[in-house]
């Protein structure tokens, strides 16, 4: 019986028990995985990795029979799942439109330093670049596209980088040496193909770039349209102000010096005004006896 009419006791084929593990596996599984888990529980069987593979081609023969949209491939190391190369061109709009949420044109220029040149230093990465390359190594660190892998053995014993198996993962790769050649790089450039690819990259750069500046422009006229701040007191007329309240006051503190009929009242004391009357009425006689002719 061949391997791929292969069925365990509940009637489960293991061809199908292969598919569904790798489709289940978030990540690429190897062919050691695989065959540990199935071995595991099938003692009998004893799965070798050749036979892994000759599963998997059945696969694949299988889903292009029927016309699907998908294969497994090995990517990473391990296998997973992808859409066939003849369905990319639908799949293509869908990917411009969130490459550039992903990874900026930096962090891309510095990630293919790193990748064709790995491992590689930090200053060797600036001085290809021409600028300070930090702050985008530690974004794709964070990514964790690229990760440290020791000390160069120059002065300074600088930190040494290189790709990683989520790289693998995010290009597509099986490894590093699936990387395209500057050669072939040149040649896919010069592909009608690429030259549409190349347009609808820019277009969407475009894009991005109108919506940042119309965000750019509404933030202004909202700062632009805020209402000013309370303008400050005039401080002479606070001056003003405080000395006629003073003088206010002041006037309510004192007595009112008229009487009822607005005549000021006599505030000397009673010995004073008793001296007064006398004078008056001696002046009073004085004035009496000149006009009478008496001495």
């Amino acid at each position: 019986m061949s391997v791929t009419e292969y069925q365990f006791v509940d009637g489960t084929r293991l061809v199908s028990v292969v598919e569904a593990l790798i489709f289940a596996s978030p990540d690429p599984i190897s062919r050691e995985h695989l065959a540990g888990i199935i071995n595991e529980n099938e003692p009998e069987l004893d799965l070798g990795e050749e036979t892994l593979g000759e599963l998997v081609d059945h696969l694949n023969h299988r889903y292009e029979e029927n016309g699907l949209s998908f294969r497994i491939e090995m990517v990473g190391g391990g296998y997973t799942f992808v859409t066939q190369p003849r369905y990319h061109p639908w799949l293509s709009i869908y990917q411009h439109e969130n490459a550039y949420r992903k990874l900026s044109r930096s962090a891309i220029e510095t990630l293919a330093i790193v990748a064709y040149r790995q491992p590689i230093t930090k200053p060797e990465v600036d001085q290809i670049r021409g600028v300070d390359s930090g702050y985008i190594l530690r974004q794709l660190l964070e990514k964790m596209l690229i990760k440290v892998s020791g000390r160069a053995d120059s002065p300074g014993k600088p930190l040494l980088y290189k790709t990683t198996e989520h790289f693998l993962k995010h290009f597509g790769l099986n490894s590093v040496e699936d990387l395209p050649r500057p050669r072939e790089i040149d040649e896919i450039l010069k592909d009608d193909d690429m030259a549409d690819h190349r347009r609808l990259l820019m277009e969407r750069q475009l894009e991005l770039d109108e919506e940042e500046a119309s965000r750019a422009v509404e933030d202004f006229l909202e700062k632009r349209t805020e209402p000013d701040e309370p303008s400050q007191p005039n401080q002479l007329a606070g001056f003003e102000t405080d000395g006629e309240e003073a003088d206010e006051k002041k006037r309510t503190a004192e007595p009112d010096d008229t009487d009822e009929q607005g005549e000021v009242p006599d505030k000397r004391s009673a010995s004073d005004q008793a001296g007064d009357s006398e004078w008056a009425n001696e002046r009073d006689e004085d004035a009496e006896r000149s006009g009478d002719g008496s001495p």
